[in-house]
């Protein structure tokens, strides 16, 4: 019969870290770059949206002139613009796919396992 040999305490210890810096740092990593990308996105997103709710706010300052001329009327262009940018968060907010967010297994978009 073969004999077994019995490993020592240091190689216990340095097969555990080993396997617990696979487990850990490749994953970390992995979701670091997700929210990184996913950060660097939604203040690009976020940049272009005020940018074109204020673009949307001098047209409509520019083009209906009468509206704001007067001081009873000057906060209507305003309520316009915040209406579009409540319309712009709710169709963002329906938009997220909370189940992709809530996966804790290996399944793909199409709902198969790797």
């Amino acid at each position: 019969m073969s004999e077994r040999r019995n490993p020592s305490v240091s190689e216990v210890v340095d097969a555990v870290i080993a396997y617990a810096k696979d487990q850990t740092i490749g994953p970390l990593r992995g979701a670091g770059r997700w929210i990184l990308w996913g950060a660097i996105g939604a203040v690009l997103l976020g940049s272009g949206a005020l940018l074109m709710l204020l673009g949307a706010l001098r047209a409509i300052q520019t083009e209906w002139a009468g509206v704001g001329d007067s001081w009873t009327w000057s906060w209507v262009p305003y309520l316009i613009v915040f209406a579009l940018a409540i319309a712009l968060l709710i169709l963002t907010l329906a938009r997220i796919n909370r189940d992709h967010l809530a996966r804790t297994d290996q399944e793909d978009d199409r709902g198969h396992r790797d």
